[in-house]
């Protein structure tokens, strides 16, 4: 796989994580090897260094890159995994996830958030990753099953076709709770039943869909 060229790791965004607690190599040199910048529109790229969630259109955002890291550092790769992304977005934590992981299947319910992550991530020379547009409550099955699952937006109870889609003893990591404010939830299939364990406290955007949040009135 093809990769961006590594940066040094004594910029501002890794200290600034690494301030908050998260201190593997691995997830802090990819953080200083991806550049944040080219995942955020041009009106928002001079915030792109500070550790906060940005706006990337289609009332979405980018994730502050602190719980990024902590998400990813939830899902523990070893990089082999194929891992299931739920919400492209930007492409940022599909670039995160690409580094560490085997292979990214991503899904992403805006044609146009799809295509512009692609663009970006092309870009960049990822070649691991696998892209599709639809409802990323329902997974993609086709695909099944995957040793890791992450969603990237709120979830009011966890949805049952993406738990359904992980391996045994795989390992999802979602925010679940109210449509603005959820709590990361780790969830790992052990005798085919979710045992789960609390993280952090966060605000993310609702996760639309059949198995999630209706779509919002016009």
């Amino acid at each position: 796989m093809a990769r961006p060229r590594k940066r040094s790791n004594g910029n501002p965004l890794v200290e600034q994580v690494r301030g908050q607690g998260i201190h593997d190599p691995r997830i802090l040199n990819v953080l200083g090897r991806v550049p944040r910048e080219k995942f955020v529109p041009p009106d928002e790229r001079a915030y792109s260094a500070e550790d906060r969630a940005l706006p990337i259109g289609m009332n979405q955002t980018i994730s502050q890159p602190f719980i990024v890291a902590l998400m990813t550092l939830e899902l523990a790769l070893t990089g082999v995994e194929r891992v299931l992304e739920i919400g492209t977005g930007s492409g940022y934590q599909t670039a995160i996830l690409a580094e560490l992981a085997g292979m990214v299947f991503t899904v992403e319910r805006h044609p146009v958030l799809s295509y512009r992550a692609r663009g970006t991530l092309d870009g960049l020379g990822y070649t691991n990753i696998r892209y599709r547009i639809g409802d990323g409550t329902l997974g993609w099955p086709e695909e099944a099953p995957f040793d890791r699952v992450l969603v990237t937006a709120g979830a009011p109870a966890l949805p049952p076709s993406l738990f359904a889609q992980l391996v045994e003893g795989g390992l999802m990591v979602a925010p679940i709770g109210e449509s603005t404010d959820q709590k990361i939830l780790v969830i790992r299939k052990q005798a085919d039943a979710p045992v789960t364990r609390e993280v952090l406290a966060v605000r993310f955007v609702p996760l639309i869909g059949e198995e999630g949040w209706p779509e919002p009135a016009e």
